[in-house]
């Protein structure tokens, strides 16, 4: 078996070369040989691992510290070091490094939790790691509410990572399996659409604009509020050799509409009333998502009384039988451009109710 390489040699970069410095230049190295862009090309694949191994020890202070000390004795039980670690190397609480014992064979890796990684992997394999770039115009049954795009991204970097005999004994690298990234965005409804649900046809577009995939249709549910998701299965990223595709995830931005206010279930609007009804009493027609109601004024009402209109709100998403409640706030019309008739009789009421409360008194 041919001896390995020095990590730093196997990079490129000098020993004092900063952590920057050294995913620079794997970066560099793991475009050039990504056995994706090298199918079938062994010589690649081992150049990629190479590198790769390379910039998991160098790229972590704990380990190249132990590498710069002692070598690969650190981690493959051939030195000193390698007594500690049984001829393997495992960091608590994060992905393991397994390398056999003194034979150096790689069986296993998972990329460590580097904070930086997951964007780093974006940007060096694009589409293979990377998400949506944006959405763009969609249209709904019967309506017109558009799909805002905030933008796609990755989730996470996939659910079971490279493991197993992706870099097997042999040193191939084309049997790894991985599940592919979750894609998020944000999707815009109409109040009237999330209260009573709708189907919405949405398309994809990349940062470029370029469109990506084919139209999806989706089911917004009656009752969703915003904050809320909606999980499309299998219509995130594609799975790696097998590997199941992962979800698009479209988080819920109701839109307003005037006159209307919601607060969970139930809805907040007002209603104008004639003076004459505030003091005398009668009826208002209040506007509800579920048509036009007459409500009972009662004599003496104020401006700010609420009305409470049971079942007139939202329904549940979990209970399509429950309701949320509708509150009307009244707010009296003050008349203006009095007739000279109409202030000399406002005039007589007012005198008519001092007299009134003088009696009282």
């Amino acid at each position: 078996m041919s001896a390995k390489r020095d990590y730093y040699e196997v990079l490129g970069v000098s020993r004092d070369a900063d952590k920057n410095t050294i995913k620079k230049a794997y970066r560099k190295l793991a475009k050039k040989y990504h056995p994706d862009t090298n199918q079938g090309n062994a010589q690649a694949a081992e150049r990629f691992k190479e590198a790769t191994e390379a910039y998991n020890i160098l790229s972590d202070p704990e380990k190249k510290k132990m590498y710069d000390q002692f070598g690969h004795a650190a981690f493959d039980g051939s030195g000193a070091a390698g007594g500690a670690y049984g001829g393997a190397y495992s960091r608590n609480g994060g992905g393991t490094y397994q390398y056999a014992g003194p034979d150096g064979t790689f069986h296993e890796y998972h990329f460590e939790g580097n904070g930086d990684m997951d964007d780093f992997l974006k940007n060096i394999f694009g589409g293979s790691f990377g998400g949506f770039g944006g959405a763009t115009r969609s249209s709904s049954k019967g309506s017109r509410s558009g799909f805002s795009g905030s933008g796609f991204g990755r989730s996470g970097f996939g659910g079971t990572g490279f493991s197993g005999s992706g870099f097997g004994e042999s040193g191939s690298y084309g049997n790894y399996s991985q599940d592919g990234a979750d894609v998020t965005a944000e999707i815009t409804v109409g109040f009237d659409e999330a209260a009573f649900g709708c189907e919405k046809v949405i398309h994809l577009t990349e940062n470029n604009g370029k469109a990506v995939g084919k139209a999806l249709e989706v089911k917004i549910p009656a009752g969703i509020d915003t904050g809320k998701s909606i999980r499309l299965r299998g219509k995130g990223n594609p799975g790696i050799n097998g590997g199941k595709a992962g979800d698009l995830l479209l988080k819920v931005k109701v839109a307003s509409k005037p006159g209307y206010e919601r607060k969970g279930m139930d809805v907040y609007t007002t209603v104008r009333v004639p003076f004459t009804t505030a003091v005398l009493g009668g009826e208002a027609k209040v506007e509800t998502l579920h048509g036009n109601v007459l409500c009972k004024i009662n004599p003496g009402t104020q401006s700010g009384t609420k009305i409470r209109l049971r079942g007139k709100g939202i329904v549940s998403m979990k209970d399509k039988n429950q309701h949320g409640d509708q509150y009307v706030t009244v707010q009296i019309d003050v008349p203006g451009n009095l007739s000279e008739e109409a202030k000399r009789k406002l005039r007589e009421f007012e005198v008519a109710c001092k007299k009134g409360q003088q009696g009282v008194a």
